[in-house]
């Protein structure tokens, strides 16, 4: 009861809060990985020391994109506006900036050292050569036009999004198709690049489910590729293992 409380108290409910020695664990460094291009472009691409939202990592779906937009630079990437969403790393970004894009606006949680991550990449693997590129905090759902501020005035949105191992997260599916709805433009060319590995293989069909929701809203949906990778990213994790290691990958377009 709130009038019986005295001082004496005050100092034992405290000390109950008081974590032991070493109870919180050093903050972690940031590493280093390096990706190449077929072309021999090189990226040294610096991942954050520890995230919750994984931006620690290289995902398997983000290189599988590299190499894609590679393979068809010129009909996805080449004089195209990019939205990343979900960056990481950036590296999908990194790679449309090189192939000749006309803008790259990459993305990733509005955290301050994710969002420093993704500049310093832009910053030490990128040259005045390559296209426009600029790096933002966005909140899936959210009002998009910051974004798209970024593009002509003209632009109803942008040529091309990237979605790269980002659909694991279940509880967010309706806020990226809101945010693909407000960003990708109305146009023949326009598409939606979704990549991803199931690396829970038991929740394969709630992956899947995203594009069941695309659909029933208006869009085209094609699975247009399947890759496997040499290893699995997660050895100790459970689940078909063969899964595991697979990316598979989707266009989404407006049916116009």
């Amino acid at each position: 009861m709130g009038d019986e409380s005295s001082s004496d108290d005050e100092p034992a409910s405290a000390a109950l809060f008081n974590e032991p020695e070493g109870y919180y664990q050093p903050e972690k460094p940031a590493t280093f990985t390096n990706y190449t291009l077929t072309n021999g472009r090189h990226f040294n691409l610096r991942l954050v020391g520890h995230s919750p939202l994984w931006g620690h990592l290289l995902w398997n779906a983000g290189q599988v994109v590299a190499q894609y937009l590679e393979e068809n630079a010129q009909s996805l990437v080449k004089n195209k506006t990019v939205l990343e969403l979900g960056a990481g790393a950036g590296l999908p970004s990194l790679v449309s900036a090189t192939l000749g894009a006309k803008q790259v606006v990459v993305t990733d949680y509005p955290e301050s050292d994710l969002i420093s991550n993704l500049q310093y990449n832009i910053q030490h693997n990128l040259t005045e050569a390559d296209s426009p590129i600029s790096a933002h905090g966005f909140l899936w759902g959210a009002p998009a036009q910051g974004l798209k501020d970024k593009l002509s005035p003209d632009a109803d949105g942008f040529h091309l999004l990237i979605l790269a191992d980002i659909l694991f997260n279940h509880s967010e599916h309706g806020k990226l198709l809101a945010t693909l709805r407000d960003c990708l433009a109305k146009s023949n060319d326009a598409v939606a690049l979704v990549f991803f590995t199931p690396y829970r293989p038991w929740l394969l069909e709630k992956d899947l489910n995203f594009f069941d929701i695309a659909r029933a809203a208006g869009f085209t949906v094609e699975q247009v590729m399947e890759y496997t990778m040499e290893k699995v990213m997660f050895e100790n994790d459970p689940g078909d293992q063969q899964l595991r290691r697979t990316v598979f990958g989707y266009t989404i377009k407006w049916v116009l």
